[in-house]
């Protein structure tokens, strides 16, 4: 039994020393599998604008609400509705008969306190020399200085009425008090306006023309940081410059200026108004037209870029390929901001000195060793463009 036991073992050993000589024969044979070469690019700060952007809705710089000062019967409208008119052009006639008679009262007034005051002063006359010699008595001069102050008072007061007659008679005409655009007529012919309430129409100065801003009090709040940190180099708030971007992507061809800072928040939105002045001189703003705002002026000292490419989109957010020290990837979650060019602003996750992958994404995953070369300008401009601020 032993000996069966023998055969039967021996020959199965030998199966197995063959098999282990067999597979390190063909490990030996195999050739190593080789790591996978990326292209990096070494991360250095730089000095960029930093623009943040904004939605902005533009306004005219001076809206004239025009109201009658006279009440009256409106008699014509003289504009043409929707169109520019000049300072100075006539816009509605109210019935200015009303106010021609009040006006020719008045001068008639005039004339009767004139002579009331003629006939005052030579009564005074009389009776001055007539109380030297004992004729009159004080009383009767005291009366007629008091009957000449008296109608000197009264043709002051109707000196007074002319001119406000002559108010209202002037203003039944109505003018235009700036140059603009003119909206439609709220009132025609023949309609009873009243002074100071009914508003007839509105002028709009669109030469230039105001968009406002509404910046959130979170961004207020970190750009001041930045600042103090010195992270943002800023010349001062009205020295910053606005560049507009119209809502079908035309960029507008004058740059605005700054020039309102309103000194609180809004309650109801928790955000602070900026006001910036753009020259309109070819009416391509309009009133309640919304627009994108860029503001212009302030630099970012240590800014971190990388090619667009080099920022892919993970579950949590982008993240970028990263060699550490021991020639491995690391997955590093970044904040991108915005762009500049073809190339990222990170905000936060990289650091002077790391390593990002740029190019050879593909092969490569967390963990994996890999043999990393520079992103040189030749491949640069064979796979992705450099804009000037990274070169």
């Amino acid at each position: 039994m032993l000996k069966q036991s023998f055969y039967i073992v021996a020959p199965l050993a030998g199966i197995s020393l063959a098999l282990a000589v067999g597979c390190k024969q063909e490990a030996e044979s195999m050739p190593a599998q080789q790591v996978p070469q990326v292209e990096v690019i070494t991360i250095a700060t730089q000095r960029v604008p930093d623009e943040p952007e904004f939605i902005g809705q533009a306004e005219a710089s001076r809206p004239v609400e025009i109201r009658p000062q006279v009440t009256g019967i409106l008699k014509a409208v003289l504009y043409r509705e929707g169109r520019d008119v000049k300072q100075g052009d006539r816009l509605y006639q109210i019935d200015p008969i009303p106010f021609q008679g009040a006006a020719a009262s008045a001068k008639a007034k005039i004339a009767q306190a004139e002579a009331r005051l003629v006939q005052a002063k030579q009564d005074l006359a009389r009776v001055k020399p007539l109380l030297a010699e004992q004729a009159v008595s004080q009383k009767d001069v005291d009366d007629a200085v008091a009957g000449e102050l008296a109608a000197e008072a009264a043709l002051q007061g109707a000196k007074a009425d002319l001119i406000k007659t002559q108010f209202d008679l002037d203003n039944t005409l109505i003018t235009a008090p700036i140059d603009g655009l003119i909206e439609r007529s709220r009132y025609y012919e023949g309609r009873l306006v009243s002074a100071q309430t009914d508003l007839l129409t509105v002028i709009h100065r669109v030469d230039p023309m105001y968009v406002v801003v509404s910046v959130p009090e979170t961004f207020i709040l970190r750009r001041r940081r930045d600042v103090e940190a010195h992270r943002i180099q800023h010349p001062g708030v009205y020295k910053l410059r606005g560049a507009l971007t119209l809502m079908d992507g035309t960029v507008y061809p004058n740059e605005g200026v700054l020039d309102l800072l309103e000194p609180g928040l809004r309650t109801e939105t928790g955000a602070r108004q900026f006001r910036i002045t753009f020259p309109n001189p070819k009416r391509i703003l309009l009133p309640g037209q919304f627009v994108k705002v860029r503001f212009k002026g302030d630099v970012k000292t240590e800014a971190v870029l990388v090619p667009q490419r080099a920022v892919l989109q993970g579950p949590t957010g982008p993240f970028v390929f990263v060699i550490n020290d021991e020639e491995k990837v690391e997955m590093r979650d970044v904040v991108a901001s915005d762009w500049k060019g073809s190339q990222w602003l990170i905000d936060a996750g990289l650091k002077a000195g790391d390593r990002v992958v740029v190019n050879g994404l593909m092969k490569i995953g967390p963990g994996a060793p890999v043999q990393a070369v520079p992103w040189v300008s030749a491949s640069a401009s064979r796979t992705e463009p450099v804009s000037p601020a990274a070169q």
